[in-house]
């Protein structure tokens, strides 16, 4: 059985295109850091190709650590934090609970990098939330709540501690909260 952090192939397609926006958004941390260094762009790059189609599943898959290391070849946190995120983005083709992961460390990224401005993160945070698309929302919306469920990055581990667990929590309740008051449209992707 499938694990409910994975998504439909479709739904996976859209949080992709979504990961990859979150991610891209700090991009620029990592390339100051590292301007050769081509593999989180190379990364943002197949996720933007694996949302459209171009790439299939399995393809992806096999080359999703394609971007490893990047992060840990920077000396720098934010920069760090910016390649974990497009290395986040490219493994929604194997599990689309990556995309949370994926704003997650963009967040943390953008915090990073000013961390006398309290108010970074939520910017951030804001501004994922305004990038999402109905039917983004809706597929997000059908992962489980961070923490609740072992078969993938939402499970115990890097993603559901310190920073990156708050802004997924963040996220999953302001998606959770819309969703009661906002009715679910006729092509919603989300099951019953």
């Amino acid at each position: 059985m499938a694990s409910p952090q994975t998504l439909t192939e479709r739904d996976r397609r859209l949080v992709a295109a979504w990961a990859a926006d979150c991610a891209e958004r700090v991009l620029p941390l990592f390339e100051a850091e590292a301007p050769a260094d081509r593999r989180p762009r190379e990364a943002i790059a197949r996720t933007r190709a694996f949302a459209r189609g171009a790439i299939d599943t399995a393809e992806e898959i096999r080359r999703r650590f394609a971007n490893g290391g990047a992060a840990r070849d920077v000396d720098n946190p934010a920069a760090a934090a910016a390649a974990r995120a497009a290395g986040q983005a490219a493994a929604v083709a194997h599990m689309g609970a990556h995309a949370l992961g994926a704003a997650a460390y963009a967040a943390e990224a953008a915090g990073l990098v000013a961390p006398d401005d309290l108010e970074a993160v939520e910017r951030e945070i804001e501004w994922q939330l305004a990038r999402m698309t109905e039917p983004v929302k809706a597929a997000l919306r059908q992962l489980p709540p961070l923490g609740t469920n072992r078969s993938g990055p939402l499970g115990p581990g890097l993603l559901t501690s310190g920073l990156r667990g708050d802004v997924i929590r963040a996220l999953q309740a302001r998606l959770a909260a819309q969703d009661a008051v906002t009715p679910r449209s006729a092509g919603s992707t989300r099951s019953p």
